[in-house]
């Protein structure tokens, strides 16, 4: 895989620190937890038909790969400043709003794709909801294309930025 060096991961600093602290538990904990754990299945003898060790060798690839993952985000990170005196909304702000008609209130931070986590509701500055909200202040009110079509979407109303 060819790597391009013209990619960007944008972030917040509190995304970049916690990347490079994952990073770390990568290197120090896991690495050598899965290295250990071939040591040991190595010593139960044929490696043809030893269910451990083909385990624990894909688990490496993962390990491996996670680390090379987060090693390019690093080195390619572009911390996003939050601007307080703006009142439109930029990555890193916090925006509660309205669902309209049936006003479900919802509120997430924007953030970069490589920190963004639902369920911490983190969402990716690329996903259709912060494309819609970046750049809009407290009051308006925005359209958001729904993935399920193109006609499909939902009208939010931005309550509250922080």
């Amino acid at each position: 895989m060819a790597i391009e060096e013209n990619i960007e991961y944008q972030m917040t600093q509190e995304g970049y620190d916690k990347l490079v602290e994952e990073l770390e538990h990568y290197k120090k904990v896991k690495r050598p937890d899965v290295i250990e754990k071939i040591k040991i299945a190595r010593s139960f003898g044929d490696l043809s038909e030893n269910s451990e060790y083909s385990s624990a060798k894909e688990e490496q690839g993962f390990i491996e790969q996670k680390i090379h993952e987060m090693e390019q985000q690093i080195r390619y990170a572009k911390i996003v400043e939050i601007d307080d005196s703006s009142k439109a909304i930029r990555l890193g702000h916090t925006v509660t709003y309205l669902e309209l008609p049936e006003g479900t209130k919802e509120r997430y931070k924007i953030v970069g794709s490589a920190e963004a986590n639902p369920f911490e509701y983190k969402i990716s500055n690329e996903s259709s909801v912060a494309q819609a909200l970046l750049g809009k202040e407290v009051g308006d009110i925005v359209r958001v294309s729904l993935p399920t079509g193109a006609e499909d979407y939902m009208d939010i109303k931005i309550l509250k930025v922080e």
